[in-house]
Formats: structure tokens, sequence, C-alpha cells
């Protein structure tokens, strides 16, 4: 299956080194490459695919395919998830940025509240935000998630999971360990004009446990609440993890001085 790959490969840029029509012939190499983009990835060879991917983008917009291209750039990221963040998400801002040409309506656009293609932006900053905590950019991330959750409390058939993006936020803020930040967040996040019904939810109740005393026995308590209602998933129980260490680390801190 590799060499096939391979095989393609030389094919779609003999193709596009060749004669043609300008923009037949790279959507004859884009054909070509999508076949070594999916063969190397289920051999999960994620550099070679998400190369391929990149050249399959490349031809995408040479043929004036931005969907398509929008898709290649998003397949590229997640192959380069395994094994480079950066470039994961400076694919993912390709996308992102096709998917703003593509529909351009101003700034809102850049809020998520684009029409055709609203859902694709929202994994895609979603994605960006994942990879921008795993660098260590939790205030990247915060936007992103407050962003998307602005979103979807606009859409009826979406808004009952702004909770969750709000808890994505809420869990960045905790990760940042800025108190005062946490605190504003957490009252925005309540509002009226955002969402009045966050204050009844568990997502709150766990982000709110950093207020009270002994803080890391009841953030300890109030996760394993949160996990025993809704299971928490690997990105959150890492970011869980480090915020119960920062927290740990301040008690510490505090009793020395004491």
């Amino acid at each position: 299956m590799g060499y096939d790959g391979e095989e393609f490969e030389r094919k779609a840029e003999k193709k596009i080194k060749g004669w043609g029509m300008f923009g037949s012939k790279y959507e004859d190499a884009a054909d070509l490459y999508q076949k070594p983009a999916n063969s190397y990835n289920l051999l999960k060879s994620w550099d070679r695919a998400a190369s391929a991917y990149m050249k399959l983008a490349s031809c995408n917009l040479k043929s004036d395919s931005k969907h398509e291209a929008t898709t290649a750039y998003v397949d590229s990221a997640n192959c380069y998830k395994k094994i480079s963040p950066k470039q994961a998400i400076s694919c993912l801002d390709q996308a992102v940025n096709l998917l703003l040409e593509i529909n351009p309506v101003n700034m809102a656009a850049k809020y998520c509240k684009i029409e055709e293609a609203n859902t694709s932006s929202s994994q895609c900053r979603q994605k960006g935000a994942e990879f921008s905590t795993q660098l260590g950019k939790y205030h990247t991330a915060v936007e992103i998630y407050e962003q998307v959750a602005g979103y979807t409390l606009s859409n009826n058939l979406l808004k009952y999971g702004a909770r969750g993006h709000l808890l994505n936020a809420g869990i960045c803020q905790l990760c940042k360990g800025d108190i005062v930040a946490i605190n504003n967040a957490l009252e925005r996040y309540q509002a009226s004009d955002l969402d009045p019904t966050f204050s009844r939810t568990q997502e709150c109740r766990l982000l709110s446990s950093h207020l009270m005393r002994k803080m890391q026995c009841k953030f300890t308590i109030a996760v394993k609440e949160f996990d025993s209602i809704t299971k928490l998933d690997a990105w959150k129980t890492t970011l869980l993890l480090r915020v119960k260490e920062h927290i740990k680390a301040k008690e510490l801190e505090e009793d020395d001085l004491t």
C-alpha cells in the first residue's frame, strides 16, 4: 500500500508538470494525491500523510475548489496532531481562513456565525483550542471556546451544548491560575446576556469548587462527582490534573508561610 502511495504521488507530480488546461490538470493531480494521502493515513505514516494532504489542498486551491481544500487542511491537521501540534495549528488556521473567505460575513464569520460552514468552522476552532492547550496557550483556547459558546447559544438547536464549551473555557482559565480572571469569567458565564442557566449546571459547580476552602479536597470531590454523571474525556482529564497540581502547590506554599 505504501508503494502504491509513492506511485500515485509520482503520477500527481508528473501531471502538474505536464501540459494541460490550467484548472483541469490540478483537478486530476488532486484526485491522484487523494490516494496516497489516504494510503499513508491508513498506514499511520503521519508525516507522509500530512504532506500529501497539504499537496492535495494546494491542488484544490489552484483549481478553485476551496471547500475541498478546507477538508484537506483539516485532514492534514489531524495527521500532524500525532507528531507536531504547531504544524497542526498552522493547518487549521489555513482551513479557518478559507472558511472565512467562502463566507465573507465581515467579523461575524470570525465568531463562528457563518451559515453554510458554521459546523466545520466551529470544529476547526475547537481543534485549534485543544492544540493551543498542548502548547500552554490557555488564553487563546479560552477565547476560542467562549466564541464557540456564544455561537451555540444563538442557535436553538445547539444552545444546550454551550455549557460544555463554557466548561472547556473555564478549565483553561483554571490552568492559567489567575484567580481574578477565573472569578470574572464565572460571573460572565452566569450573566443573563450569556447563559443565565449556567449557574445551575454541574459544569458551573465543578468550576466553582476552586473558590472553597481546602480547595484540593473540594476540587477532587467535584471532579469525581462530575465524572460519575458525565464521563470526562482524555483532554479534560489531562487539564484537570494540571489544575489539581497547581492547587496542591499553592496550598503547600500557603502552609509554608503559616
